[in-house]
């Protein structure tokens, strides 16, 4: 029994096809949104590559910029069939390619639901990517005259500054580095040798952290260095007063506003994936229904249309049946090569048109 068989009328099935012309076409919009997208996301994710560690975080906008691109080359080629469907003897040349056009198009909208759901769970790799990303730019922060790494500190004190973070996870990373450079440190200094001394790694580590983590919306001047020694400041108390600093990791800050865009990309990817599939179900309908006038050889007669011709089940345990089939018939094709009686058996050396004549014999 068909699931979900509806009649149609020639009217209904040329309005049908009218409207499925359009909405291949609104498809085509889709799958450019869907390509922008994936660039966008793509462009943010490069704007940022040097605090985050090489991984697997573009599999999500590579994703959908493909599927954009493959969505609209599909919906083009829908809307063609769909215009042609308004006309029975257009539609013959298409009756063999619509229903492989309407398999290959269920795939291309399961990768796009495939491509929503990797929006929402990309969160944990790139949580991962930047805590690598930023340890390592931290720590080269004061590398500011080596090539390569130049460019670290700048690109910290603007990260900072503009997503109004301080460190990693927290300001306290930058006591457990030396994000000071020894050109910018006095040798004469006793302070300065003493500090170093006393690191079993030879640094000059401080309770300080660089300007960028200033926040100038406190009403204190900046106290950025000897920031746990009360003594070293007036009115001051390290455990009790609000510290003038961004507190927010810059890992946390940039993992809130990714996860943001991620979200929201997903949401709309999911509504185009809903889109999609309305589209996929409407020519599913025109194509059966199409079909069947085929099948009755009247263009103006009634016609049925359904999404399966068999129930669930039934269409299910049917595939199933030629999956198995198939294997079967590898199977056997095999087995029959293997134990064909037939194959290595000696020929005789002569046959229908060789055969030996009998010796006539000679009188003595």
């Amino acid at each position: 029994m068909a699931v979900f068989k509806v009649k149609f009328t020639k009217t209904k099935r040329d309005k049908l096809a009218q409207i499925l012309w359009i909405l291949n076409w609104v498809s085509v919009a889709t799958g450019v949104i869907l390509f922008s997208l994936g660039l966008f996301l793509k462009i943010e994710i490069k704007k940022r590559s040097e605090v985050m560690a090489k991984g697997e975080i573009n599999s999500v906008p590579n994703m959908l910029i493909s599927v954009g691109v493959i969505a609209c080359i599909i919906n083009f080629l829908g809307g063609k069939i769909c215009y042609d469907c308004s006309d029975t003897t257009k539609f013959s040349r298409w009756r063999l390619v619509m229903l492989p056009y309407i398999v290959c198009t269920f795939c291309f909208t399961f990768c796009i639901l495939v491509g929503a759901l990797m929006c929402y769970t990309m969160r944990n790799e790139l949580e991962e990517s930047l805590y690598l990303g930023l340890r390592d730019a931290i720590k080269f922060y004061k590398d500011t005259d080596i090539p390569g790494r130049c460019f670290l500190k700048k690109t910290i004190d603007l990260l900072q500054i503009g997503f109004q973070c301080c460190g990693n996870n927290g300001f306290r990373d930058w006591f457990e580095i030396q994000w000071i450079s020894v050109r910018y440190l006095n040798m004469a200094s006793k302070e300065v040798l003493d500090r170093l001394k006393s690191n079993v790694d030879g640094k000059f580590l401080v309770d300080g952290v660089p300007f960028s983590c200033c926040n100038p919306n406190s009403p204190r001047p900046c106290i950025q260095y000897h920031l746990t020694n009360n003594t070293a400041h007036y009115n001051y108390d390290f455990l009790m007063e609000e510290l003038n600093i961004w507190m927010k990791g810059c890992r946390q800050a940039l993992l809130d506003y990714y996860t943001d865009i991620m979200r929201s990309i997903g949401l709309t990817v999911l509504i185009i994936w809903l889109f999609e599939i309305s589209v996929l179900i409407g020519v599913r309908y025109l194509q059966t229904a199409m079909k069947n006038v085929l099948l009755l050889g009247d263009p103006e007669c009634e016609s049925d249309g359904w999404l399966l011709e068999n129930s669930f089940v039934e269409t299910a345990k049917y595939n199933f049946s030629i999956i198995k089939n198939l294997g079967k018939a590898n199977q056997i094709s095999t087995v029959s090569e293997m134990n064909d009686p037939n194959m290595d058996v000696q020929t005789a050396n002569y046959g229908p048109d060789n055969v030996q004549s009998k010796s006539i014999p000679t009188a003595s």
